[in-house]
Order: structure tokens, then sequence, then C-alpha cells
């Protein structure tokens, strides 16, 4: 609270590329959608790339450690009047420039009411700020996970209030080995993000306490620290910005290894969908899928792009990208 709300006044004054890391290039659509973000907003945003799934109309919509409201505004104008888009944060600072521009970013999209809200609370206890079981379609978080100190708690969480079918469409940091308690004690390296970053193997096994199916991974990028002091106490240590994408599949699901082919009904992705790093789907082209991705498909906002028919697969999911 004390880095984030009064440290840090603008992305400047970070002191490590880490939150400036962007996982992969900005659409015009998406470039569009920021410009019509107030630009104090912009400014006091210390995310690591940009959360922004597909499929989002009239979805509601879940930002953990919001901000200054960035990643909500933009999701805002991409769910329409009819979704809703909630932020949490536990920085009162950032809470309040975020709810300060509220007014601004609605005529902005020409909405009658507002599409946005902002609470001031933790991730780890969403309950605690009203937050019902099974009551988002999706939950976003953006380069946050990693400064909670009970991550499992976090994706319980998330877990607990997505619907069936529900997605959990994070960016974050991740260290290539569990960090030294050096490291992990020191209140710079924790407020810039590296601190507090979970060995990536241990994200795959916390997903599958908590429900979720296999993590899986949009895109990575190499973080470089630039600070010559900071480097040398992380050592060996290296550090990658990524984006993961984890599915509630609801228990009943009956899928099995199968063929789908992608409509191109999604706006902005009518030639192909880049779902994820071992899959892209052409619009009309056949894929073989297994039996995870094909009740991920099934189950989720996706359903209705697809035609998912059943049947052995040809090939299956590559591993370890």
């Amino acid at each position: 609270q004390d880095y984030y709300g009064k440290e840090l006044q603008k992305l400047e004054d970070l002191k490590t590329n880490a939150c400036v890391t962007l996982a992969r290039p900005l659409s015009k659509m998406m470039r569009d959608a920021l410009e019509r973000v107030h630009k104090e907003v912009v400014a006091r945003y210390y995310g690591c790339g940009l959360v922004i799934p597909e499929c989002l109309e009239s979805c509601r919509i879940l930002d953990l450690g919001s901000g200054s409201g960035r990643d909500c505004y933009l999701l805002s104008q991409l769910v329409g009047e009819r979704g809703h888009v909630t932020g949490i944060d536990m920085t009162k600072e950032q809470v309040e420039v975020a709810k300060k521009h509220v007014a601004y970013h609605m005529d902005k999209f020409g909405y009658q009411k507002a599409n946005v809200e902002f609470l001031q609370g933790y991730i780890e206890k969403l309950g605690d700020a009203g937050l019902a079981d099974e009551s988002y379609d999706i939950v976003i978080s953006n380069c946050v996970i990693n400064l909670a100190p009970d991550k499992r708690t976090v994706l319980h969480e998330a877990y607990r209030v997505l619907k069936p079918g529900g997605e959990m469409y994070f960016s974050d940091v991740y260290a290539s080995q569990h960090l030294s308690e050096t490291t992990r004690k020191h209140t710079v390296l924790w407020g810039e993000c590296l601190a507090g970053a979970l060995y990536w193997r241990d994200l795959y096994s916390i997903a599958k306490e908590v429900g979720f199916k296999t993590p899986c991974l949009v895109s990575a990028s190499p973080i470089t620290i630039g600070n010559k002091e900071l480097e040398d106490i992380v050592g060996n240590c290296c550090f990658v910005s990524a984006t993961f994408r984890l599915f509630k599949v609801p228990d009943n699901s009956q899928a099995g290894p199968s063929q789908v082919i992608y409509s191109g009904g999604i706006p902005g992705h009518e030639g192909e969908l880049v779902f994820d790093a071992n899959f892209t789907f052409k619009k009309g082209e056949v894929v073989d899928v297994d039996a995870e991705m094909a009740a991920i498909l099934q189950s989720s906002r996706f359903a209705e792009e697809f035609v998912i028919q059943a049947g052995k697969a040809n090939t299956t999911t590559p591993q370890g990208c």
C-alpha cells in the first residue's frame, strides 16, 4: 500500500523494468481503446502487459488488483453497456484515482449508466468485499498476484467467484527457481513485482489443487531488471512476465478428444483466434484437440464460436511450450 500509494506517483518512478514488459504488440482496436482512457489513469497504472482476452460482449468481469483502473476502462468499452466490470484494489490512493474518472469515461463511451465499479479490498478476501460465488464470467489480473503472500488463496477465491465455464486470464511475474529469503524480504524487490514472484512450476500445482484445468500459457517475455544493485541480490534467478488462462470446467463435462472448427465470429479475430501458445484456430480450419481443450471450449463462452465434433483426435496437445 505504501509503495503503490505513496512512493510511486507515476510509471517513471519504477526502479526496474518488471512492470513495463509488454507480452505482445497491441492491436489497433486496443490502441484506440487505450487512447480513450484518461491520462491520469494510464500514468498511475503499473501492470506488466495487457490482460484483455477475447469474446467479451456482455460479460461480467472482475479485475484483481485493478490499481488506477486502466484495464477496467479498456474492458468497459469491450463488454459494452450490458456488460459490467468490477475492480478491486487494496490501495486507497489508487482506488480514488479510478473512482474519480468514472463519469468522464462513461460520457466518453456514450453510456447512459456506469458499467464499472471500484472497491477497496484484498484479493485474498473477496467475500469481505461482498463478491458472491459464481458471479463473474471472467477474472483478470495484471501483475498483482505476485504481491500477495498467499497465492493459493487468491486463486481459490478467483475460482469461487467464477461461473462454471468461467476463465481466469492473468499476467504475472514468474521466477526460474524458488527465491532466497534475502530476496523475498527485500522491500523494493517486492514492490517491483520480483520478490513475490511464484516459481513457475508452482503455478501448475496450485491451479490443480484449487480446481482449475491445466494452465494455458498465452505468451511470455523475459524481464530485464536494469538495476545493478538489485541484480546482485537476485543472483542467477531469471524472471519472466507471462500471461496464462485458467478455466473452471464443470465436473460433469463429458468432452473427449475432438475436432473443432472456429467460426470466425469474434470481433477483432475474424480470420484466426490465437488461443494460447499451443493453439491458433483459423476460421473454417479443422483442428484436433485433446479432451481437456475440448472441454474448455465446450463449457466456456467460446462454445458458440466453435463447431465441436467428438471423435479421436490425430494429435495430442503439445506440452512444455
